[in-house]
């Protein structure tokens, strides 16, 4: 199995193989919680107006999530808050989400053979995945900020992953989820910014390995966007 670590939309460009697209802070980590709010469907776009046109002809059941810098896009009935989402009861509902990172991923991943959503939370479920397809190459690919510079949790997310799979765990995992919080962590602690990264957010993205299933994209049919299927693993 080839492992490789990749960055941004470039990375997501160069991803081949099973490849995991990570987000911790906080896409993938949000559409984790969508899926444990019941979510029908969870749809990942890369484009806003997308998830606008597909709000119009489905109208009833639809719910838009998602953010540009963080902040909730105009129009929206969520931003990409964790916590905001954790509460929520979504049963038949279909969420579009779309994020100034993770989803960008999957937009740009085009010669991957299969997408997987990364994140801490289920990261043990990703690698437990991925060591029973046993695919030839694998790729990780970390957004990063707004995919344009790379991130401390995205990196260690990665990281942990890959020492998953080789059978060589990180054994620092406790010490560098918490030094996050004075690295790309520390917005969810700045008083001025609450109502945009809440610190609950920095919680609910690193309780590691608390989540039992996947979130991996599926072809839509009959000309229906590509939704994440929700695969319980362990």
């Amino acid at each position: 199995m080839n492992i490789r670590i990749l960055h941004m939309i470039e990375g997501a460009k160069q991803a081949r193989g099973l490849t995991v697209v990570i987000d911790v802070f906080r896409a993938f980590t949000v559409e984790t919680y969508l899926s444990r709010a019941n979510a029908a469907k969870i749809i990942p776009v890369g484009d806003m107006q997308i998830a606008f046109d597909y709000k119009k002809e489905h109208p009833e059941n639809t719910v838009l999530c998602g953010e540009r810098k963080g902040i909730i896009i105009d129009g929206f009935d969520y931003g990409n808050s964790p916590s905001q989402i954790a509460p929520l009861d979504l049963t038949g509902k279909t969420v579009v989400h779309t994020t100034s990172a993770g989803t960008q991923g999957i937009a740009n991943a085009i010669h991957a053979d299969e997408i997987i959503g990364g994140n801490l939370v289920a990261a043990e479920a990703i690698a437990e995945y991925i060591r029973r397809k046993n695919p030839e190459e694998v790729s990780l690919v970390c957004m990063g900020l707004n995919s344009l510079s790379q991130t401390e949790e995205d990196n260690l997310c990665a990281e942990y992953i890959k020492s998953l799979l080789e059978g060589n765990p990180l054994t620092d995992m406790e010490e560098r989820m918490a030094d996050l919080k004075n690295t790309s962590g520390a917005k969810f602690f700045d008083p001025e910014r609450q109502h945009i990264f809440p610190e609950m957010d920095f919680h609910l993205c690193l309780k590691l390995n608390t989540v039992p299933f996947i979130l991996r994209l599926k072809k839509g049919e009959n000309g229906e966007l590509d939704y994440m299927e929700k695969i319980d693993v362990l």
